[in-house]
C-alpha cells in the first residue's frame, strides 16, 4: 500500500504545521515523528492525549508511520468516560505533550511524553515500511455515547486515504493549498479531515488552537486557502460581518471555504454570501464512515445540502424496513441514509453485535440520517431518525427545514426542533427558541405563522418553548435529547 503520507520524504522542506509561533516542515515533521514511531512500533493500540497542540499531531504522525492504530482522546472528556475507553480500547501507552497533566483515568497507562522540538537530525534518510494490507487499523475513534457508553469505530488506513483523495478531487485540493481552522483533534473533522487531509496533500494546516474571528482573518489574510468550521463558528463569522470589513475582505480571498459536523443554517449562508461573495460548502460524514457526500469545489453550492456522493462511495436511501429503496426520481421521497464503499470504518471494538445491527444486507451501512434527493442527486438531510424525523398527522416531517424556516424569522437567534407525543397527530412539532431579544420574544402564533407560510401548515410549530441557550457538544452540534420532553 502506497505511503499515506508521501511529502514527508518527497517535499520535506514545505511547511506541514503550526500552531501559533511553532511549526514544521514536512521533513522536520518526519524526523521528529520518525524515532516516535520506532519507540511505539509493534504496538497494537495508543492512545493519544488530543490537545490542541503541534505534539497531538506529531504523535498521530508517529502511530501512522508505525502501523499502529491511535485512539485520540477528548481532554475535555470526564474519568468515567475516559475510563471506559481505556479500558475497552486497551492502549499500549498513552503519548502526551510534556506539559500535559493527565487525568486519573489514564493514570495506568505507560506515558510516552511527546517532543516536538526534539533535537533530532533535520534529514531522515528512509522510514519504517508502512503495512501492506489496506484494512489495517489507523484510528479508534470513539463515537458520542448518546444511547449508551461510546464505541470505537475502528477505521482502516483504506478508509482515511480513499476519504482524502476524494475530497482532493471534489475539492481541487492540492500541495498548494494552506488550511485554517481551529476545530478539537480527537474527531475525525479536526484531526482526520484537519490535519492528516493536508499532510497527505502535500499541504500545511495553520491551527488557531482555540477559533477566533480574528485569526481567521489573520491567516485566510496571510496566504491561507481554506477554512474548515462547524454552524457555530460560521454563525459566529456571519454575526460578526457586518461591523468586520477585514473578516469580509479575508474570506472573499479563500479558495474554499468548508461547514461540517452539523447542518449550517440557510439563513448563515445568505449572509455569508452577502457579505463576501463566497459560499459556504458543505459535507457529510460520519465517525463510522468518514466522509460521504460533498458539494463540490467546481459544482452548485446550493444551501441546504451537502452535495453529491465522494467518488468510491455508493449511496441509496430506504424505506422504514431498512431494505426497499426510495425511487431516485422522487424528490419528496423521505428516506435512510445507507452508504457502502472503501471510506467504512471494519467494526465496533468489542461490539459485534451493535456492528451487526448497523448493517443492512450487502454491507450498506445504515447512518441513521434521514434524507431526500434533487432530481441531480444532490442530498437534502432532514435530521437524525430518531431524533429529527417527525411524523405528525401522516406526514413526514424533517426537522431540519423548520428549523431554518424559524432562524429567517428577525426575532429567533437559535432554533431546535423536535417531536412530542399527540394523541391526535401521533406526533407534534415543538420549537425550541433562543429569542434574539428576551425581554420581547416572538410568540408562539406568530412562529406558527411564519413557518405555515413558508413550508406548509402541517409544518408549524404546535408549542414553542424559550430557552437562554441551547445545549450543544464540542462539534457545536444541538444535543437534542437534552432538551426533554415538551
Amino acid at each position: 500500500m502506497p505511503r499515506l503520507l508521501p511529502a514527508l520524504l518527497d517535499t520535506p522542506d514545505r511547511p506541514a504545521l503550526r500552531f501559533g509561533d511553532r511549526a514544521l516542515t514536512h521533513g522536520r515533521l518526519a524526523a521528529v515523528a520518525a524515532p516516535l514511531a520506532a519507540r511505539i512500533s509493534g504496538s497494537s493500540r495508543v492512545a493519544v492525549w488530543a490537545t490542541p497542540t503541534l505534539e497531538t499531531a506529531v504523535g498521530v504522525v508517529a502511530a501512522l508511520l508505525a502501523g499502529v492504530a491511535a485512539v485520540p482522546l477528548n481532554p475535555k472528556s470526564g474519568d468515567s468516560e475516559l475510563g471506559h475507553i481505556v479500558a475497552d480500547s486497551a492502549p499500549e501507552a498513552v503519548l502526551a505533550a510534556a506539559d500535559a497533566e493527565l487525568p486519573p483515568a489514564l493514570a495506568r497507562l505507560p506515558r510516552i511524553d511527546v517532543d516536538a522540538d526534539a533535537a533530532v537530525p533535520d534529514v531522515v534518510p528512509s522510514l519504517p515500511p508502512e503495512p501492506a494490507d489496506p484494512a489495517t487499523p489507523a484510528f479508534v475513534v470513539y463515537t458520542s455515547g448518546t444511547t449508551g457508553p461510546p464505541k470505537g469505530a475502528v477505521l482502516p488506513r483504506r478508509a482515511v486515504s480513499s476519504t482524502l483523495d476524494a475530497l482532493r478531487d471534489a475539492w481541487r485540493w492540492t500541495e498548494a493549498d494552506t488550511l485554517v481552522h481551529g476545530l478539537p483533534l480527537f474527531h475525525v473533522h479536526g484531526l482526520i479531515l484537519g490535519v492528516i487531509g493536508p499532510l497527505r496533500r502535500g499541504g500545511a494546516v495553520r491551527h488557531l488552537g482555540r477559533f477566533s474571528t480574528e485569526g481567521v482573518t489573520r491567516e485566510l489574510s496571510s496566504g491561507a486557502t481554506m477554512l474548515f468550521g462547524v454552524p457555530t463558528m460560521y454563525h459566529r463569522i456571519a454575526e460578526s460581518l457586518p461591523t468586520d470589513p477585514a473578516l469580509a475582505k479575508a474570506l472573499g480571498s479563500a479558495r474554499l471555504l468548508v461547514s461540517g459536523s452539523a447542518a449550517l443554517p440557510v439563513h448563515d449562508h445568505e449572509r455569508i454570501t452577502s457579505a463576501t461573495g463566497q459560499r459556504v460548502i458543505e459535507r457529510y460524514g460520519m465517525t463510522e464512515t468518514l466522509m460521504n457526500t460533498s458539494v463540490r469545489a467546481d459544482g452548485e453550492p446550493r444551501p441546504g445540502t451537502v452535495g453529491v456522493p465522494l467518488p468510491g462511495v455508493e449511496l441509496r436511501l430506504t424505506e422504514d424496513d431498512g431494505v426497499t429503496e426510495v425511487p431516485s426520481d422522487d424528490p419528496e421521497g423521505v428516506g435512510e441514509i445507507q452508504v457502502r464503499g472503501p471510506n467504512l470504518f471494519l467494526h465496533y471494538l468489542n461490539r459485534p453485535d451493535a456492528t451487526e445491527a448497523a448493517f443492512a444486507p450487502g454491507g450498506w451501512f445504515r447512518t441513521g440520517d434521514m434524507a431526500v434527493r434533487d432530481a441531480d442527486g444532490y442530498v437534502r438531510i432532514i435530521g437524525r431518525k430518531a431524533t429529527d424525523l417527525i411524523k405528525s398527522g401522516g406526514y413526514k416531517i424533517g426537522a431540519g427545514e423548520i428549523e431554518n424556516a424559524l432562524l429567517e424569522h428577525p426575532g429567533v437567534r437559535e432554533a431546535a426542533v423536535t417531536g412530542a407525543p399527540d394523541d391526535d397527530l401521533g406526533e407534534r412539532v415543538v420549537a425550541w427558541i433562543v429569542p434574539a431579544d428576551a425581554a420581547h420574544p416572538p410568540t408562539e402564533a406568530e412562529l406558527a405563522d411564519h413557518v405555515a407560510a413558508r413550508l406548509s401548515p402541517h409544518k408549524r410549530p404546535r408549542t414553542v418553548r424559550y430557552l437562554e441557550a441551547l445545549p450543544r457538544n464540542d462539534m457545536g452540534k444541538i444535543l437534542k435529547r437534552a432538551l426533554g420532553d415538551a
